[in-house]
């Protein structure tokens, strides 16, 4: 068995992970970054997720290296993409001219940024990345992980010991593994008395994952995939919440919950210029074929693109038959293997049906010019890398967000929770998809709202700390901390924390804990460039 020795292990190379490595690394510390898949960057790349973001990320409402980074995409695009030169000008150049967000991009040229970021810090041996590794188990003392012990590709292990672990993994896998206390699934209303919060505990109650894809479209040509295996089951299947079957497009509108019919028309003759992407005035989703796309051929120059590119991740391919991880009394490894082969097939049946079946609004039936794109997402099979995970564990921790502390209909539109430790923030609507319990969606107005650290401090861990979705929220709140530019701004917070506990010999409680420490801390943070507070904006 081969062994590391570092100063800061980052267990998972999602957003959080790779932030939080940048961030130590970029301190002066050896970090040693794990990632399950050989594509670091997490729903940026792996699941292919284009960013959820607030509707100010422009100007405001995220780190500084988090902006860096969206502009070092556009950045890419302007160099090696045929842009138009109208397009290329823009400042806020949207390559996808998706509705979903004002950086709507391809997975590779995330993943293109992303490995640029690294690139110094592993030529300098501060950063040892280990892709294709995933944590098996743990060796602790007392309140401290010495040392956890990883799978390679090859079936290989390496344990990595380090005086700091970082769990950015996207289920929250150290975890267990490290016996850290946890929450999993919904709380009872009784624990912390949130207003939608069920009545009972229920830990096997998650939101549905999905499985994402990329299409393009090719009039007159003919991609039909072969005929999913579970394609009879997904096509009948009518969920009770739901106004029709799953294969269709009409699905309930999030927040009203009223039955709304989506429209699908591929490669729409529009100019992607005139698009404007702003969830808090439009959510962006009735217009199927345009609300993810990451490629829009209207930007380039004619001819260099013959379809757009465009992203999967719709009501129709969520997936909530069961949950996508182990949790004690509730589900075994095999129940997970089982859910995730459901969930890819799910993916599956949708393209099938969207090619054979699906209606147009010319009145026929299917595209059978869709054309699976596994070259957009690096998978022989065309779907993601990875499921996007919408919520997994979460540390039992010193500082438990609530909705109370983030609900616009609690706190009204300019309402703020402030919180004297905070190290970031963040806005979104409070947006839980159908879940596993068979909940529809709960999508409500939250507003802009600060992360305190004690939200990643877990109660008695002393030297592990969550880098990812597992802070300190609930089933409820997890919903409005689980999109990129939060859980980039956690990551890098919890780089940050690791090396100051390190350089200044003290324990990442003890930042909390002491007012002096936390103004030095909070002082760095400051420097980096990561926002502390909001500046007058409404909820949403």
């Amino acid at each position: 068995m081969a062994e590391l020795g570092t100063e800061i292990l980052v267990a998972g190379g999602g957003t959080g992970g790779v932030a939080a490595a940048l961030a130590a690394a970029g301190a002066g510390h050896r970090v040693v970054l794990t990632e399950e898949t050989d594509w670091v960057g997490g729903q940026f790349t792996a699941q292919a997720v284009p960013p959820d973001e607030n509707p100010w990320i422009e100007r405001f409402g995220g780190t500084a290296s988090y902006r860096g980074f969206r502009e070092g995409i556009r950045d890419y695009y302007r160099r090696h993409y045929p842009l138009r030169a109208e397009a290329a000008r823009l400042a806020d150049l949207n390559p996808g001219a998706g509705r979903v967000s004002k950086l709507c991009h391809e997975p590779r040229v995330a993943l293109a940024v992303l490995e640029s970021l690294l690139a110094p810090h592993r030529s300098a041996g501060r950063i040892t990345v280990l892709t294709g590794h995933r944590p098996v188990s743990a060796d602790v003392t007392g309140d401290r992980v010495d040392a956890v012990t990883f799978e390679g590709p090859d079936g290989e292990h390496t344990t990595v010991r380090a005086d700091y672990v970082l769990d950015a993994t996207e289920n929250g896998d150290l975890l267990p593994l490290a016996g850290v206390e946890f929450a999993v699934g919904a709380e009872s209303r009784d624990e912390h008395g949130e207003p939608h919060a069920p009545e009972r505990a229920d830990p096997g109650n998650l939101q549905g994952f999905t499985y994402c894809f990329a299409v393009s479209h090719h009039t007159g040509q003919d991609h039909v995939i072969d005929r999913p295996s579970m394609y009879g089951f997904w096509r009948d299947y009518r969920p009770e919440f739901w106004p029709g079957p799953l294969l269709g497009f009409l699905a309930p509108d999030p927040r009203s919950l009223e039955p709304v019919p989506r429209t699908f028309d591929p490669n729409p003759d529009t100019d992607p210029l005139a698009i404007s992407a702003d969830q808090s005035a439009d959510a962006g989703d009735k217009e199927l074929w345009g609300f993810r796309r990451i490629l829009a051929r209207g930007l380039h120059r004619p001819g260099a693109f013959d379809s757009d590119l465009t992203l999967v991740n719709w009501p129709l391919n969520d997936y909530w038959l069961r949950p996508g991880l182990e949790i004690d009394g509730v589900s075994t490894a095999e129940d997970v293997t089982r859910a995730h082969y459901e969930a890819k097939q799910l993916s599956l049946s949708v393209l099938y049906w969207l090619q054979t079946e699906a209606p147009r609004l010319d009145g026929g039936t299917g595209f059978p010019g869709l054309k699976l794109r596994p070259d957009v997402v690096g998978t022989k099979d065309g779907l993601a890398k990875s499921a996007y995970v919408r919520e997994g564990r979460r540390i039992r921790a010193v500082t438990t967000v609530v909705e109370q502390d983030v609900s616009l209909d609690l706190l009204g539109a300019t309402g703020r929770k402030s919180h004297v430790d905070s190290v970031g923030v963040g806005s979104y609507r409070l947006d839980l998809h159908p879940s596993t319990a068979g909940d529809n969606y709960v999508d409500v107005p939250s507003v802009p709202f600060e992360i305190p650290l004690g939200a990643l401090l877990p109660r008695r861990m002393r030297n592990l700390l969550p880098a990812g979705k597992n802070i300190g929220t609930t089933h409820i709140t997890n919903g409005c901390h689980r999109l990129h530019p939060v859980e980039w701004n956690v990551g890098e917070v919890a780089g940050h924390l690791a090396g100051f506990a390190l350089r200044r010999g003290g324990e990442p409680h003890q930042v909390r804990e002491d007012p002096k420490l936390f103004d030095e801390f909070a002082r760095l943070l400051d420097q980096a460039g990561v926002e502390r507070r909001w500046p007058e904006v409404r909820g949403y």
